[in-house]
């Protein structure tokens, strides 16, 4: 009793050490899930293949599975087998006892005994395998329900939600979704209910079975009174214990094997070749890039996004790059950036294949900001820098530069204003052209040889665009500078302007040349906007 007693309270303290350490480690896998994220290949991410690999990690982990699963599973297994061996030694005198196989009325309450030890484990093994498909196949069809439950939703939605009186729309989706599917919860009803009766009636037919046993072995003589309610308990305990180690053993097996997605997706190995030709630090900037012959497809689609690109970036100039929504224009910057890597010829940096130099070092000579740029929810001067340590001046002279300057004034905290209100209850909101204006100030605080704006101006009023269009050549030095927009009237300052059309460059060449050709497609575009400003 007192060993018991003792044991209790171990467990007890164990457990709640358990509890702190299982979080620890599931947070810690998740941060290995998401590092491997990070730093996966971009054109990985965007791949169909990998997109599928997250949607059965995403149902794989529904309904209490994942690495937390297993995790809780693993002690059960562990307490279970223990308690299983100890049941065994303690129930081996009665098995060297042969007067207690003297008669055939014993021999067979044991038969019995094991028959429906064998029966329990075998139905509880596929009615928790079934109970695994139905909770998977649910998880994977709640298209809707699983959008909207699981899924981060971004606080900036709720102003069209309400606008718009989205609530009924979603509402609507989810009801008619759970109503169509209602028939898993029948399904999931009679699962639980069959492998309860069962177990239930497994477990009084052995416990009857098992003190019948000893009962008879106690009036024949074979058993003393005490050991009576010993093998009695322990007869039952074993088999119980039994049947647990099964069934934990399933469960921990199906965790495991729930798991294999998320192993998968561990496991990928990058596409890009990572070189080691270290890049030359050139405190001039003359880093000449050439396309040569370069086509490239989206993995996973049979569509060109460029075809036969050949094409040479002049060191320090500025070039504009045009064109309608699809013609090629990003597909081209993620080539250069090598987010992706061309599917047929080649691009050069200083007449060497881009593929042969560091892949690190290749991408810090590029500032880019995108048209689908992100800011983080941390504080000013990191999401200039991209980085927790910055340098103060430098940060506030890019802000500068980019037109925040008035914006910054008004902060009491300066650069440690946090943006947005995720983790701190004092974050700012901004506009989306002041968010515009420090995604261009990070480009500018890297510093790089080539900066590229891809719609850099999208979100600003006129008159900002006016101020950024106009010192431009200020702001981007000696530095080679891509720029891409929709608004013609914004290329006049750049030396170079190229032309795409459905994935091929058509035509180049400065504003007043590309103009003078009536049959351009730069003519066409430039007089379609040109109309409504005359």
């Amino acid at each position: 009793m007192g060993g018991i007693f003792a044991l209790t309270i171990v467990n007890a303290y164990l457990g709640k050490i358990k509890e702190v350490h299982t979080e620890i480690c599931v947070k810690k896998f998740d941060m290995k899930m998401s590092a491997r994220t990070l730093t996966m290949d971009y054109e990985l991410l965007e791949s169909p293949k990998v997109n599928d690999i997250r949607t059965r990690i995403r149902n794989d982990n529904n309904w209490g599975a994942g690495f937390y699963s297993m995790i809780e599973q693993l002690p059960a297994l562990l307490s279970s087998t223990v308690s299983l061996v100890v049941s065994i030694i303690v129930l081996l005198p009665l098995f060297f006892n042969s007067n207690v196989f003297s008669d055939i009325s014993s021999l067979l309450m044991l038969i019995a005994f094991f028959i429906v030890i064998i029966f329990n484990i075998l139905f509880s093994d596929k009615k928790t395998k079934e109970l695994h498909r139905i909770l998977n196949e649910t998880g994977s069809i709640y298209g809707y329900l699983g959008y909207f439950l699981w899924n981060k939703q971004d606080y900036k939605q709720g102003k069209d939600i309400r606008i718009f009186n989205g609530q009924n729309i979603i509402k609507t989706h989810l009801d008619d979704e759970c109503k169509e599917k209602s028939y898993w919860t029948s399904e999931i009803t009679l699962n639980n209910s069959a492998q309860g009766f069962v177990s239930g009636l497994s477990a009084g037919l052995l416990q009857v079975i098992a003190y019948i046993f000893v009962a008879v072995r106690a009036v024949s003589g074979a058993l003393t009174i005490g050991s009576v309610l010993k093998f009695a308990s322990i007869i039952y305990r074993f088999s119980s214990d039994l049947s647990s180690v099964f069934s934990s053993f399933t469960e921990y097996a199906i965790a495991a094997e729930r798991q294999q997605s998320t192993m998968e997706y561990m496991n990928i190995s990058d596409v890009i070749f990572k070189g080691t030709l270290p890049i030359e630090k050139r405190n001039d900037n003359e880093y000449e890039i050439e396309f040569k012959n370069v086509s490239f497809k989206y993995p996973g689609s049979e569509v060109y996004a460029l075809k036969n690109l050949n094409m040479k970036l002049k060191i320090g100039h500025r070039m504009a790059i045009v064109g309608m929504n699809g013609s090629g224009k990003t597909s081209m910057i993620k080539l250069l950036c090598r987010l992706y890597d061309p599917t047929e010829g080649i691009i050069t940096l200083n007449g060497i294949d881009i593929k042969k130099y560091n892949y690190t070092e290749y991408m810090s000579i590029f500032s880019v900001v995108f048209q689908d740029f992100k800011l983080f929810s941390f504080n000013l001067g990191q999401n200039v820098a991209a980085s927790v340590e910055y340098d103060c001046e430098k940060a506030v002279s890019a802000l500068k530069k980019s037109g925040f300057d008035d914006r910054l004034s008004t902060m009491t905290k300066g650069l440690e204003t946090a943006l947005y209100s995720d983790f701190e209850e004092d974050g700012v909101e901004i506009s989306g052209g002041e968010a515009q204006k420090i995604a261009l100030a990070r480009a500018l605080y890297k510093d790089a040889p080539f900066i590229i704006l891809d719609e850099p101006t999208a979100a600003l009023d006129p008159i900002a665009e006016f101020e950024i269009y106009s010192k431009f050549n200020e702001i981007v030095g000696d530095k080679t500078a891509i720029y891409i927009s929709h608004r013609l009237s914004s290329c006049r300052f750049c030396d170079d302007i190229a032309v795409f059309d459905e994935g091929r460059l058509i035509e180049r060449g400065s504003h007043d040349k590309l103009i003078a050709n009536k049959e351009g497609k730069y003519y066409e575009l430039w007089n379609a906007q040109a109309q409504y400003y005359v």
